[in-house]
């Protein structure tokens, strides 16, 4: 059957479902109004209220602990998310659902008071809520199980995430650091309003995904109510387990927005060859631009790996991954030796960090997710996703809570400490590895390209 003769929700484009594109733009431009808040959120609260562009003025410790709090409640709000999606209105509803919200609460941090700041917060938690666990979602339900092209479409829909996120800290982050920190708000909100318009239009290429398990269709009800078989309870028992290296790396990585940010405004000699300065909140793009240079190589560089016989599970990459992410934290404690000695210290040690954290996060994200859909039960894949991103708020917390330690403790000895004991935390995980996938009872073995006859998750996947 040609390509042309076939339903449009059955079509392909280079290998993939087209859905995979529709929700690739639409968390692009999701990433890129969230990113682009994130990049402003603490040098906004710091900035002077008698400053030519004034913020709230507040201290870098109550700026982290906001910062914390926030980035928290955010992820955490993905668990009502999910069960929204589960029980009330399905996932592909729930992700429509996220985006008007967030388009409102972006639309409300433009504007210009403390009120409407707090009151967009939260309007951007809720909407956050609702779209991130589903989303996510969505893009397994386009493959069929033991399908190799799953992690390779998380990695296609990962580098939508992070097209957003290089795109965002340097247009929003220019326009609020230069002119006015709510217009630079108040571009992340056209972002948001363009990721709702992408969603809305490519539904018909989504009507087999995201939809309700309702208890009036006897299949699905088939589903709801039969009891988890001992291989699922199992496998949520390890998947709530990778939720802990889960909270562990964000902890460490989170410090991009808070402690990072700071000291790359601060303490970073930010001086372009004499030419000009470079805004600190630019950095926070240098994490995406490495993703979406690295991403090819990286998942080229697992395929062969599991090509040739190696270990290649998706909790050894995420132990890898927190392994390389703490190696990075090592050219931060050299930046901060330097600091002392000098009084600045050279941009190349945050862009050697945010390389050695990209090549982490490569390792591990991404992955992380395709293993939730391997392993989740079908009638609670969507809280079980919220779990995940509840995992990611709990480490956005603790890597508030370690920003706020930091003012006391020193940057130094935050730094080394994090590079130390989350190197060793990523061994012990490796040492216990053969149990730990007992656990997943087989779900990633045997993993190969579906055939053309193959059925994906409602329908065909035909030759062009």
């Amino acid at each position: 059957m040609s390509a042309v003769a076939k339903p449009v929700h059955k079509r392909e484009l280079f290998g993939h479902p087209v859905g995979l594109y529709v929700l690739f733009f639409t968390e692009m431009w999701e990433r890129f109004s969230y990113y682009g808040m994130r990049a402003l959120f603490t040098l906004f609260l710091v900035a002077e209220t008698t400053a030519q562009n004034p913020g709230f003025g507040w201290t870098n410790e109550e700026a982290l602990a906001l910062y914390g709090w926030y980035t928290m409640l955010v992820y955490i709000s993905s668990v009502p998310g999910g069960w929204v999606a589960d029980r009330l209105l399905g996932q592909k509803k729930t992700v429509m659902l996220g985006g008007a919200l967030l388009c409102i609460g972006h639309a409300v941090l433009a504007l210009n008071s403390e009120t409407t700041f707090y009151i967009g917060c939260l309007f951007v938690i809720m909407g956050v809520g609702c779209l991130k666990p589903n989303i996510s979602s969505m893009v397994g339900g386009l493959y069929k199980p033991k399908d190799e092209r799953r992690d390779l479409g998380f990695y296609v829909f990962y580098m939508g995430i992070n097209i957003g996120g290089f795109l965002a800290p340097i247009l929003c982050g220019w326009v609020g650091e230069t002119y006015n920190w709510h217009y630079g708000f108040g571009l992340a909100a056209i972002g948001m309003f363009l990721g709702q318009a992408v969603y809305i239009w490519g539904q018909r290429f989504l009507p087999h995904v995201g939809n309700l398990i309702s208890r009036d269709n006897e299949t699905d009800k088939a589903i709801l109510d039969t009891p988890l078989t001992k291989i699922e309870k199992d496998r949520v028992k390890v998947l709530l387990l990778s939720f802990l290296l889960i909270i562990l790396f964000w902890a460490a990585f989170e410090q991009a927005g808070g402690l990072m940010n700071l000291y790359a405004s601060q303490k970073t000699d930010r001086n372009f060859f004499g030419l000009f300065e470079i805004p600190a909140s630019v950095f926070q793009s240098v994490n995406s631009f490495f993703i979406i240079t690295l991403a090819t190589a990286v998942g080229a560089f697992w395929l062969r790996w599991r090509k040739k016989g190696k270990e290649a599970s998706s909790l050894f990459k995420m132990a890898v991954g927190l392994i390389i992410m703490a190696l990075g934290f090592g050219f931060m404690t050299a930046a901060s030796v330097q600091y002392e000695s000098t009084g600045s210290s050279g941009m190349y040690w945050l862009i050697l960090a945010y390389l050695f954290h990209t090549i982490g996060e490569l390792c591990a994200s991404p992955v992380s997710l395709s293993f939730i859909t391997k392993l989740a039960p079908l009638k609670y894949a969507s809280i079980i996703m919220g779990l995940y991103w509840a995992a990611t708020g709990l480490g956005n917390k603790a890597a508030g809570l370690i920003g706020e330690i930091s003012q006391e403790l020193g940057e130094f000895e935050i730094f080394l400490g994090i590079t130390i004991i989350w190197s060793l935390i990523g061994l012990v995980v490796i040492a216990l590895l053969k149990p730990l996938k007992r656990l997943t009872h087989g779900a990633e073995d045997g993993e190969g390209k579906v055939s053309d006859e193959d059925e994906v998750e409602g329908f065909e996947v035909e030759k062009a």
